[in-house]
């Protein structure tokens, strides 16, 4: 038995929409998608191969054959386009403060079942990158969807390489599927188990009750030696800025906010190191990021853009801020107030505790000047058409407009050729460096804990643990 030890434990509907790690490693243990992520890339998993018209409007995939449901019911082309087709309900791809993720890109999609196992989409509008939804659209057994709609969600029957024994409130088990198409994972059964303190989880590693531990403390893991296993967080730590109305409305005053920042300063301060600057929109890890170094700090440059501005004399932006999510907000403010304050400009915070009401609020388009917030899609795509697009003006937009730059998602989103479309959006990349929408900090850096020794461990892209990658765990001592 693999124990994994995790601070939040939880099931929830698999066709909504989420980017906590420690739920999506559950689902994609027991779900299969069309196809699995690779780095920046995507392989076959439940679809063997796929083939996309030139205007990316028309997929078509062929399946894996023969594969069931972990409770015998064919997992066919048909059930495939079920799956599909509920996940775009406008009541489903739920997440924090945004209805209908999923909507906006499988909506009005024709499904054709041409046969057992192949499947024709037709898009309502051209997505090249189609496959950063797909990777998380988790093929779910119809016969569950009754009891998932009822609010059921001890209903979780998949087709992917563990199935699901046992849902408490503090453990979630699953054992091996004997022959899937995928491989045969190295270990038999996993069970995630709930522990919500760092310090703790680190302790039952090192007392060797569970073999895995994640979301470590960074500083205190380094006790951990060759077990700890650091990685980068593809999640951005980001400020959106009112673009709309105020003085962020004006590119030079964005601009500024940006040249004015130390942002390694910040990661000492604030994060104790456990970052990595973030100077253009997206991570390292996304497809089409670049490679160069984006912005860098020039507080001069910042101070004439100021007073161009009409701000020689100074400038007071309000700033609303959540107690969590990222849970470092109230810091990381009062951080960034510091540094501002050598261009001019002060910071009036404006604390929020409920954090799903504050999500609600910049939904609603109703923040100050700028507001803490994190970027968490693995799309490069969605994030600019989710949140930099002005004609879509989507959740998370915030008055932002940049012609060229939606001129580049025009291009791109019709660009079946992954090279040339990862050199669209490295532009986008760029121009967003000069016409910032949000200001932008960090990455912050993770760490996870594995009993014994192994030195090619690497965590997945995406920074959610992949169950199946997992090296052979022998037991643990107490595995009760």
């Amino acid at each position: 038995m693999t124990l994994i030890a995790q601070a939040r434990l939880g099931l929830h509907d698999p066709h909504d929409c989420t980017d906590a790690t420690d739920e999506l490693t559950v689902l994609h243990a027991i779900y299969d998608t069309l196809v699995k992520r690779e780095g920046q890339g995507f392989v076959p998993a439940l679809a063997r191969d796929w083939e996309a018209s030139e205007d990316a409007t028309v997929w078509s995939f062929t399946l894996q054959p023969d594969v069931a449901f972990h409770d015998g019911t064919p997992c066919d082309a048909g059930a495939v386009a079920a799956s599909l087709t509920r996940m775009a309900r406008e009541d489903k791809g739920y997440t924090l403060g945004a209805p209908a993720v999923w909507r906006q890109f499988l909506g009005g999609a024709k499904l054709e079942v041409l046969d057992l196992m192949r499947l024709r989409v037709t898009l309502a509008a051209p997505m090249a990158d189609l496959l950063d939804v797909l990777e998380q659209a988790f093929i779910v057994a119809p016969s569950a969807f009754a009891a998932l709609d009822a609010g059921d969600h001890s209903a979780q029957v998949g087709s992917g390489p563990y199935r699901i024994t046992e849902i408490t409130s503090e453990r979630i088990s699953a054992a091996r599927i004997a022959g899937h198409f995928s491989g045969t994972p190295a270990n038999e059964t996993v069970t995630w188990l709930l522990e919500p303190d760092a310090a703790k989880r680190q302790a039952m590693l090192q007392r060797g009750e569970v073999q895995v531990a994640n979301g470590l403390d960074f500083a205190a893991s380094r006790g951990l030696g060759a077990m700890r296993h650091e990685f980068l967080s593809p999640v951005a730590i980001i400020y959106l800025l009112n673009a709309a109305h105020g003085p962020l409305a004006d590119a030079r005053v964005r601009r500024a906010l940006s040249l004015a920042v130390d942002r390694e300063a910040i990661i000492e301060t604030v994060m104790q190191g456990a970052a990595r600057p973030l100077r253009g929109f997206v991570s390292p890890n996304h497809f089409g990021a670049g490679t160069g170094q984006g912005v860098q700090m020039d507080r001069d440059t910042a101070r004439a853009l100021l007073a161009e501005a009409g701000h020689a004399d100074g400038l007071k932006l309000d700033v609303d801020c959540p107690t969590r999510l990222p849970d470092e907000a109230e810091r990381l403010t009062a951080a960034l107030g510091e540094q501002l304050k050598e261009v001019g400009i002060t910071l009036n915070v404006h604390v929020h505790p409920e954090r799903e009401a504050y999500a609600h609020m910049v939904r609603r388009k109703e923040i100050r000047d700028l507001c803490v917030f994190d970027s968490s899609p693995m799309s490069t795509y969605r994030v600019l058409y989710e949140k930099i697009d002005s004609r879509v003006a989507g959740s998370w937009w915030q008055g932002y407009a940049n012609p060229q730059i939606e001129a580049l998602i025009n291009n791109g989103r019709v660009m079946a050729d992954r090279t040339a479309r990862a050199q669209v959006w490295q532009e986008a990349y760029a121009l967003l460096q000069e016409d910032p929408a949000w200001l932008t900090l960090y990455n912050p850096l993770r760490a996870i804990g594995i009993a014994g020794e192994y030195p090619g461990f690497t965590m997945p892209a995406d920074g959610v643990i992949d169950v199946t990658q997992l090296p052979y765990l022998p037991e643990v001592a107490h595995a009760g």
